[in-house]
């Protein structure tokens, strides 16, 4: 493999695996040419140039889902997009495109497929993301982030299970080594209880203001908390001189540094977040998205039915709740500690590598392909 196309783009959940695994290839082959395709108008853009890789924008559409006038427009865009992702390919004489995900991906596969080019997906959600169901298609070679994706997506009952490429910061986070620097960086007292509440990149706004509310009964038990509001949400005023330390955040890079202050999370049920969460060991109350096709709730249920976590709906998140039942769990040492145990149990932090072995078994190289894990968790 002497040149390598990742595809994946729109949100985080797309790009940080992405990510994850363009430093793992690059760990283990300095020489080996990573192109990224992207749109100017994704997150991408803002991400992984900073990363020191090489991205290419290409124009990607919304596939639309009704019969309207983007559905007219949809084979003449298909066709642009596919010519602009085939000439990338061509250029950088692509070996593999390896996609996660996102409209990008769609020109990135058709491109793969005219032009022979092996295709890999990598697919984390419940029901299959749009892009990656149509790139099915094209290819044999798909794998699943979860073991309970074999079950309820027909696409990937026999699609090796190789977990989610992490951030090296993460996959290799010590909560415990890491705990009393982690809350001086961030003013938290080494004596109390820390509750870390976050929505994913963006926010989420409902918990935001949940929180918010919430917040003089929490600090007056005891709990202090470590709150990200996310880049584009609005601040929610959290009153000053709580008795505990109330720490706001617009958004938090070094989300390792989070993990190892808590002891207990506040967080959506996002893929990425799941995985997180699950291979640090850090027990979790989820508040999946109250919209869409429900894959935050399937994404939480396996670490929750583990016993690593707890499911609370959108609409049930109320500063009562929080005072009743998320102040309890965050001063219950030992509960937490079994929770941990269990999430840490079901969680994976080798995702990047098995991913690595699975592509290179895909192009032929000699491996063992027995390592890509068909049965996780282990």
């Amino acid at each position: 493999m002497r040149s390598i196309v990742l595809a994946g783009g729109g949100t985080g959940g797309h790009i940080y695996p992405l990510l994850a695994f363009a430093d793992c290839l690059r760990r283990h082959d300095a020489e080996l040419r990573i192109t990224c395709l992207g749109t100017p108008r994704g997150l991408e853009s803002e991400i992984i140039p900073p990363r020191g890789y090489d991205l290419r924008h290409i124009p990607a559409y919304q596939l639309p889902r009704a019969v309207n006038l983007n559905l007219l427009r949809t084979p003449d865009r298909m066709w642009r997009s596919t010519r602009a992702a085939r000439a990338v390919l061509d250029e950088v004489a692509a070996d593999v495109v390896v996609g996660f995900g996102g409209y990008v991906s769609v020109p990135a596969y058709l491109a793969a497929w005219r032009r022979h080019t092996p295709i890999v997906i990598h697919e984390v959600n419940v029901p299959m993301g749009v892009a990656n169901r149509l790139g099915s298609r094209f290819t044999t070679h798909l794998v699943a982030g979860f073991p309970h994706q074999r079950e309820q997506v027909p696409a990937l009952r026999d699609a090796p299970v190789v977990g989610v490429p992490l951030r090296a910061s993460i996959a290799t986070l010590d909560r415990a080594a890491l705990r009393e620097q982690a809350r001086a960086r961030f003013g938290l007292r080494p004596d109390l209880p820390v509750l870390f509440v976050f929505g994913a990149s963006q926010g989420a706004r409902s918990i935001n203001l949940a929180m918010a509310a919430a917040a003089p009964a929490v600090s007056a038990a005891g709990v202090q908390v470590l709150h990200i509001i996310g880049a584009r949400n609005e601040e929610v005023p959290i009153p000053a001189d709580l008795p505990a330390p109330y720490v706001t955040r617009k958004f938090l890079a070094e989300m390792e540094l989070g993990y190892a202050a808590a002891d207990l999370a506040l967080c959506r049920g996002g893929a990425m977040t799941c995985a997180e969460t699950a291979a640090v060991g850090m027990p979790a109350i989820y508040v999946p998205l109250p919209y869409g096709n429900g894959e935050q709730r399937r994404n939480a249920l396996p670490v929750v039915e583990a016993g690593g976590g707890l499911l609370v709906d959108d609409a049930e998140l109320t500063p009562e709740w929080i005072t009743s039942t998320v102040v309890p769990l965050a001063r219950d040492a030992g509960r937490l500690a079994s929770m941990s145990a269990a999430a840490a149990a079901y969680g994976r932090r080798d995702g990047d590598e098995a991913l690595r072995r699975y592509v290179l078994a895909t192009l032929g190289t000699p491996t063992v392909t027995e390592e890509v894990d068909p049965t996780w968790p282990r």
